[in-house]
């Protein structure tokens, strides 16, 4: 039986999984009940099978209060739905500005703000006051529980540069893999031929499409990835990137084996690898090369300037806003997927590679 041709229940769902559909409705309700691994088998297994975009899937609101949902119902705040951790606040100089932008765009239209650094689904329970909310903005990584949360109670959703796949909802990234492949190109264009990506590719969304743009322009020009087994040197933590680097950086030193170019998942790992260079007497760019992503503040300032991709951050807060209006009119339409262009900000932390006298200077 096709249970996409139908509307999919709690029963087909429990049926599939070979549980009660006790089961299947603690875990879709978000009020537990049931043990953590049982809600995961519970919330893949619906997602598989299309219960959650159905229309009204797993929703609470009828269609009377849909309606209702609409701008110009007397609904005045978008609430703004930040992850509760250090490295992802309002002061960084990267999800800062797209707070920013976020605010901009809501005061265009004359709509409130609330910003919750939240990530407990009891508390977010609490503090909503849906006759007050118009919608959700996500910024960066949310749990799957909250955004099914969100998503039982019908608010309209958009996320900011995160996904999940259980959870549909409208998604804004940068164009990450088309951008970190134009400043890879151009690094082997003028010459580079051992690169080296730096950053831990399951970190974010945006990270893994950053390598696979990478990767794509690396394959192309018949290039190995570099000497890490798994084509990436991963990182720990969100800060101090120079004192993990230093040693890596010796060794390959030590070992004739220094990459001619560090192609960074963002600017902090970048300037990071800058730091760690500068302490070990390696000339940037003479001996290394160094690109970053997202062009925060902080790299146009470094020793040399960093070349990085500019990420238009207010931009990307101001669209998530009209993304989010267009949803509420849309209604039941399909989910989209909204990719902004990036541009490449070529600074002094590049120079021309080895192999660049071999064939004349491209650029």
């Amino acid at each position: 039986m096709n249970l996409l041709s139908k509307k999919v229940t709690m029963q087909q769902i429990a049926d599939h999984l070979g549980v009660s559909k006790f089961v299947v409705s603690k875990a879709l309700s978000g009020k537990g009940g049931v043990s953590t691994a049982a809600k995961e088998r519970v919330l893949e297994a619906a997602a598989q099978l299309g219960y959650f975009t159905q229309q009204n899937g797993g929703r609470l609101r009828s269609k009377k209060e849909d309606k209702a949902a609409k701008p110009s119902a007397p609904r005045q705040s978008v609430l703004v739905l930040m992850p509760n951790v250090r490295y992802q606040t309002m002061d960084s100089t990267y999800w800062g500005k797209i707070i920013d932008g976020i605010s901009a765009g809501l005061a265009d239209d004359q709509y409130g703000m609330v910003i919750l650094s939240e990530q407990n689904v009891d508390n977010l329970r609490r503090v909503l006051n849906l006759d007050g909310i118009l919608g959700i903005i996500g910024v960066g990584v949310v749990t799957s529980a909250i955004l099914l949360e969100i998503h039982r109670l019908g608010l309209p959703m958009v996320l900011v540069d995160h996904e999940d796949a259980l959870i549909p909802a409208d998604t804004l990234f940068l164009n990450n893999i088309d951008s970190m492949n134009r400043l890879t190109r151009h690094l082997i264009a003028i010459g580079h031929r051992r690169l080296q990506f730096i950053g831990s590719v399951g970190f974010s969304r945006s990270f893994q499409d950053r390598f696979q743009g990478y990767r794509a322009a690396i394959e192309e020009a018949g290039l190995t990835l570099g000497d890490e087994p798994q084509g990436y040197l991963e990182l720990d933590g969100l800060d101090h990137y120079e004192d993990q680097l230093a040693p890596w950086l010796q060794k390959k030193r030590e070992e004739g084996e220094l990459p001619t170019a560090l192609v960074c998942a963002n600017d902090s790992i970048a300037i990071g690898a800058l730091i760690a260079l500068h302490q070990l007497g390696i000339d940037v760019p003479q001996h290394v090369s160094v690109t970053g992503f997202d062009n925060i503040e902080d790299s146009a300032w470094t020793t040399p300037p960093l070349t990085t991709v500019h990420v238009p951050k207010e931009a990307l807060g101001r669209r998530a806003v009209r993304q989010l209006m267009d949803r509420i009119q849309a209604g039941n339409e399909p989910y989209e997927k909204l990719l902004l262009a990036g541009e490449i900000v070529y600074r002094g932390s590049i120079q021309e590679g080895e192999a660049a006298g071999e064939r004349g200077t491209a650029r």
